[in-house]
């Protein structure tokens, strides 16, 4: 769940990673504290606009987030009231004194009393120190076994007053060997680009109906209305994202990120001729973009040492969804309950 911003324009943003969320009636019901509450926050709104080629389901709803993917970290990692470090990356874990110590790229290292892994499964084997130990062979053979599809994502950001004149805010591809998702992200939010980034009123919205008027059963979306209300002038231009297709990903991996940009550049002027030059760019490249194949018998999470307690959890012990997120981060908190 990545948003970009521009190096010209803050408040000109794009998702690289998760476009939209789809929640099915089964999470409808399980979740549903979740999606009210991201409902209620403004965080999550209906997806509205014309996504060409998408596959729905009967009784699913599908979810923007109109400040952009990323907002709904921001909102939980808020609410937690933790002190976050960005961008430290963990080379060892060690247990010194009963503690975990914790050492980072730079070689600084912290001691914690309980430590919880969320990185892809492959990051957490490439981990040094004693962790490496603790790991038993079944969990090591776990692990090995979740696989991810492996993709790149560059968004691109224009000038405003810009016109992308297209009917669609979101279109899968299905005959291009390399581009096999393009969105119009300002349109795919359903958000005015001379709004975007502006503080938004909270104002009703969406219309939910439950078969038996608790909201508790098989609650669906059923009418959507409401408006914007800028607080502050602005005008902002909108903003493109291109999805590459596994196949183009996993050949082109090891390739520099220049190179696969210019690759993307040449197929997306067949798909969409005549685009207008953009005044920035981000190519990101996913190197373990979804889970295909998540570690077997696992339970939402992997216990690695009880005393003091590190856990593993994540998508690549459930799927690679909002939902399989929720039910991994849940079942990460059942395990920290029983020793804490």
């Amino acid at each position: 769940m990545t948003t970009a911003s521009s190096p010209h324009n803050p408040q000109s943003t794009v998702d690289l990673g998760a476009q939209y969320i789809t929640c099915t009636p089964h999470y409808a019901k399980t979740h549903q504290s979740f999606y009210d509450e991201l409902l209620a926050g403004g965080i999550l709104k209906p997806l509205i606009s014309p996504i060409d080629g998408m596959v729905t389901k009967e009784g699913d709803c599908n979810f923007v987030a109109p400040h952009g993917v990323s907002s709904i970290i921001n909102h939980y990692l808020k609410q937690s009231g933790a002190d976050i470090c960005f961008r430290q990356r963990v080379t060892q874990i060690n247990l010194r004194d009963n503690k975990w110590e914790v050492s980072r790229e730079t070689g600084s290292s912290e001691q914690f009393d309980i430590v919880v892994l969320t990185m892809p499964a492959p990051q957490i084997l490439q981990l040094r120190g004693d962790i490496t130990n603790l790991i038993s062979e079944c969990q090591r053979q776990q692990l090995e076994s979740v696989s991810y599809s492996s993709r790149y994502a560059l968004g691109l950001f224009y000038e405003a007053g810009t016109k992308i004149d297209v009917p669609w805010a979101g279109r899968y591809i299905t005959s291009n060997p390399c581009i096999r998702f393009i969105s119009i992200d300002n349109k795919k939010r359903n958000i005015d680009s001379r709004y975007l980034g502006q503080k938004l009123r909270a104002i009703p919205w969406l219309a939910l109906h439950s078969a038996e008027n608790d909201f508790t059963n098989n609650w669906q979306c059923v009418s959507c209305r409401g408006h914007m209300e800028p607080w502050e002038s602005s005008e902002i231009g909108p903003s493109l994202v291109i999805h590459t297709t596994v196949p183009f990903g996993v050949t082109h991996l090891e390739h520099s990120t220049e190179d696969v940009q210019e690759l993307i550049f040449k197929q997306l002027e067949n798909i969409v001729p005549g685009l207008p030059q953009p005044v920035a760019t981000k190519c990101q490249k996913w190197r373990h973009s979804q889970v295909t194949n998540a570690a077997a018998n696992s339970l939402g999470q992997m216990t690695l040492h009880l005393q003091p307690l590190l856990v593993c959890g994540g998508d690549g012990f459930t799927q690679s969804n909002f939902d399989g997120c929720i039910t991994s981060a849940l079942c990460v908190l059942e395990a920290l309950k029983k020793h804490i």
